[in-house]
Protein backbone atom coordinates (compact mmCIF):
# COMPACT_ATOMS: atom_id res chain seq x y z
CA UNK A 1 0.00 0.00 0.00
CA UNK A 2 1.04 3.63 -0.95
CA UNK A 3 1.54 6.68 1.71
CA UNK A 4 -1.15 9.30 1.23
CA UNK A 5 -0.01 11.60 -1.46
CA UNK A 6 1.24 14.24 -0.26
CA UNK A 7 3.84 14.86 -2.86
CA UNK A 8 4.02 13.36 -6.14
CA UNK A 9 7.60 12.00 -5.44
CA UNK A 10 9.50 10.88 -2.58
CA UNK A 11 13.26 10.63 -1.82
CA UNK A 12 15.22 9.27 1.26
CA UNK A 13 15.77 12.79 2.15
CA UNK A 14 11.82 12.18 3.19
CA UNK A 15 12.63 8.81 4.64
CA UNK A 16 15.43 10.84 7.11
CA UNK A 17 12.35 12.48 8.40
CA UNK A 18 9.56 9.52 9.07
CA UNK A 19 9.56 7.92 12.92
CA UNK A 20 11.47 4.80 12.62
CA UNK A 21 8.69 2.39 13.66
CA UNK A 22 7.31 2.92 9.94
CA UNK A 23 8.57 0.50 7.20
CA UNK A 24 8.00 2.00 4.27
CA UNK A 25 10.47 1.44 1.17
CA UNK A 26 10.65 3.94 -1.43
CA UNK A 27 11.00 2.44 -4.91
CA UNK A 28 11.44 5.35 -7.80
CA UNK A 29 9.98 7.97 -5.82
CA UNK A 30 6.95 6.01 -4.71
CA UNK A 31 6.36 5.20 -0.84
CA UNK A 32 5.45 1.81 -0.16
CA UNK A 33 4.10 0.90 3.37
CA UNK A 34 5.21 -2.54 4.37
CA UNK A 35 3.25 -4.67 6.82
CA UNK A 36 4.38 -6.69 10.09
CA UNK A 37 6.37 -9.90 9.52
CA UNK A 38 4.56 -12.34 10.66
CA UNK A 39 5.91 -15.63 13.18
CA UNK A 40 7.12 -17.80 10.62
CA UNK A 41 8.56 -14.84 8.66
CA UNK A 42 10.45 -13.95 11.59
CA UNK A 43 11.58 -17.41 12.48
CA UNK A 44 12.97 -17.90 9.37
CA UNK A 45 14.65 -14.64 8.64
CA UNK A 46 16.05 -15.27 12.19
CA UNK A 47 17.81 -18.79 11.73
CA UNK A 48 19.00 -17.89 8.39
CA UNK A 49 20.71 -14.71 10.06
CA UNK A 50 21.88 -16.60 12.77
CA UNK A 51 23.59 -19.04 10.45
CA UNK A 52 25.23 -16.55 8.16
CA UNK A 53 26.22 -14.22 10.94
CA UNK A 54 28.18 -17.65 12.69
CA UNK A 55 30.18 -18.29 9.61
CA UNK A 56 31.16 -14.41 9.29
CA UNK A 57 32.11 -14.06 12.39
CA UNK A 58 35.67 -12.91 12.03
CA UNK A 59 35.36 -12.20 8.19
CA UNK A 60 35.40 -9.40 5.87
CA UNK A 61 31.62 -9.35 5.10
CA UNK A 62 28.39 -8.53 7.08
CA UNK A 63 25.31 -9.26 7.49
CA UNK A 64 22.41 -7.55 8.18
CA UNK A 65 18.55 -8.36 8.83
CA UNK A 66 15.17 -6.03 8.35
CA UNK A 67 14.90 -2.98 9.15
CA UNK A 68 18.11 -1.97 7.44
CA UNK A 69 17.83 0.54 4.22
CA UNK A 70 19.84 -0.32 1.40
CA UNK A 71 19.80 2.83 -1.18
CA UNK A 72 20.60 0.36 -4.28
CA UNK A 73 21.83 2.89 -6.61
CA UNK A 74 23.26 5.62 -4.65
CA UNK A 75 26.82 7.25 -5.37
CA UNK A 76 29.37 8.95 -3.61
CA UNK A 77 28.39 12.83 -3.45
CA UNK A 78 24.47 12.75 -3.98
CA UNK A 79 23.07 14.09 -1.33
CA UNK A 80 19.57 12.42 0.28
CA UNK A 81 17.27 14.71 -2.19
CA UNK A 82 18.79 13.21 -5.09
CA UNK A 83 17.97 9.40 -3.97
CA UNK A 84 14.64 7.85 -4.92
CA UNK A 85 15.26 4.02 -4.05
CA UNK A 86 15.80 2.74 -0.87
CA UNK A 87 14.62 -0.90 0.36
CA UNK A 88 14.66 -2.72 3.45
CA UNK A 89 15.78 -6.41 2.12
CA UNK A 90 15.15 -9.14 4.88
CA UNK A 91 18.70 -10.19 4.75
CA UNK A 92 21.27 -8.12 3.48
CA UNK A 93 25.36 -9.32 3.09
CA UNK A 94 27.84 -6.71 2.59
CA UNK A 95 31.42 -7.39 1.93
CA UNK A 96 32.17 -3.74 0.75
CA UNK A 97 32.37 -1.87 3.84
CA UNK A 98 32.52 1.59 2.36
CA UNK A 99 29.32 0.84 1.28
CA UNK A 100 28.37 1.19 4.49
CA UNK A 101 27.30 4.81 6.51
CA UNK A 102 24.94 5.83 9.50
CA UNK A 103 22.16 4.89 7.18
CA UNK A 104 22.79 1.79 6.23
CA UNK A 105 24.38 0.77 3.00
CA UNK A 106 24.68 2.64 -0.40
CA UNK A 107 25.07 0.33 -3.44
CA UNK A 108 24.17 -3.24 -4.45
CA UNK A 109 24.79 -6.02 -1.40
CA UNK A 110 26.57 -8.58 -2.14
CA UNK A 111 23.61 -11.13 -1.51
CA UNK A 112 19.92 -10.47 -0.52
CA UNK A 113 17.28 -12.36 0.72
CA UNK A 114 13.59 -11.92 0.96
CA UNK A 115 11.21 -14.36 2.66
CA UNK A 116 7.70 -14.03 0.49
CA UNK A 117 4.54 -13.32 2.20
CA UNK A 118 1.00 -13.24 0.19
CA UNK A 119 1.57 -9.40 0.34
CA UNK A 120 5.05 -9.12 -0.70
CA UNK A 121 5.53 -11.97 -3.60
CA UNK A 122 4.92 -10.14 -6.21
CA UNK A 123 7.08 -6.82 -5.49
CA UNK A 124 9.96 -9.33 -4.16
CA UNK A 125 9.52 -11.86 -7.69
CA UNK A 126 8.89 -8.91 -10.28
CA UNK A 127 9.61 -5.20 -9.19
CA UNK A 128 12.48 -5.68 -6.61
CA UNK A 129 14.17 -8.48 -8.70
CA UNK A 130 14.22 -5.77 -11.44
CA UNK A 131 15.68 -3.10 -9.26
CA UNK A 132 18.24 -5.72 -7.72
CA UNK A 133 19.19 -6.79 -11.22
CA UNK A 134 19.66 -3.18 -12.17
CA UNK A 135 21.76 -2.28 -9.52
CA UNK A 136 24.02 -5.56 -9.42
CA UNK A 137 23.17 -7.68 -6.67
CA UNK A 138 25.75 -10.80 -6.90
CA UNK A 139 23.18 -13.13 -5.71
CA UNK A 140 19.42 -13.20 -4.39
CA UNK A 141 17.30 -15.86 -2.46
CA UNK A 142 13.40 -16.06 -2.63
CA UNK A 143 12.85 -18.00 0.26
CA UNK A 144 9.14 -19.69 0.39
CA UNK A 145 8.24 -20.40 3.75
CA UNK A 146 4.77 -21.79 2.33
CA UNK A 147 6.76 -23.94 -0.18
CA UNK A 148 9.56 -24.50 2.04
CA UNK A 149 11.75 -23.84 -0.49
CA UNK A 150 15.09 -21.36 -1.42
CA UNK A 151 15.20 -20.27 -4.88
CA UNK A 152 18.80 -18.88 -6.02
CA UNK A 153 19.40 -16.36 -8.45
CA UNK A 154 22.89 -15.52 -9.53
CA UNK A 155 24.13 -12.04 -11.54
CA UNK A 156 25.28 -13.24 -14.52
CA UNK A 157 25.84 -11.32 -17.67
CA UNK A 158 24.03 -8.30 -16.74
CA UNK A 159 20.75 -10.26 -15.39
CA UNK A 160 19.32 -12.07 -12.65
CA UNK A 161 19.17 -15.52 -13.70
CA UNK A 162 17.36 -18.85 -11.80
CA UNK A 163 20.96 -21.21 -10.68
CA UNK A 164 19.36 -23.85 -7.99
CA UNK A 165 16.19 -24.27 -6.22
CA UNK A 166 16.38 -25.76 -2.24
CA UNK A 167 13.98 -27.94 -0.61
CA UNK A 168 13.80 -28.03 3.41
CA UNK A 169 16.42 -30.74 3.89
CA UNK A 170 19.06 -29.72 1.82
CA UNK A 171 22.03 -27.98 2.44
CA UNK A 172 21.99 -24.30 0.59
CA UNK A 173 25.41 -22.89 -1.07
CA UNK A 174 25.90 -19.24 -0.65
CA UNK A 175 27.59 -18.65 -3.67
CA UNK A 176 29.07 -15.62 -2.74
CA UNK A 177 31.06 -16.57 -0.03
CA UNK A 178 33.33 -19.63 -0.34
CA UNK A 179 32.99 -22.07 1.95
CA UNK A 180 29.33 -21.24 3.13
CA UNK A 181 26.48 -23.53 3.71
CA UNK A 182 23.23 -22.84 5.18
CA UNK A 183 21.22 -25.91 6.37
CA UNK A 184 17.64 -25.16 5.31
CA UNK A 185 16.33 -28.52 7.90
CA UNK A 186 16.38 -25.06 10.69
CA UNK A 187 15.08 -22.72 8.45
CA UNK A 188 11.79 -23.75 7.92
CA UNK A 189 9.88 -24.06 11.03
CA UNK A 190 7.32 -27.67 11.63
CA UNK A 191 7.10 -30.70 10.53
Amino acid sequence: MALPLKKESYTFADCLTWPENERIELIDGEAVMMSPPSTVHQKISGELFRQLANFLEGKKCEVFSAPFGVRLFEKDGDSPENVDTMVEPDISVICDRDKLDRHGCKGAPDLIVEILSPSTQRRDRLIKLELYQRAGVREYWLVSPEEQTVQVLLFTNGLLLPHELYKKGDIAKVNVLEGCFLELEKVFPGP
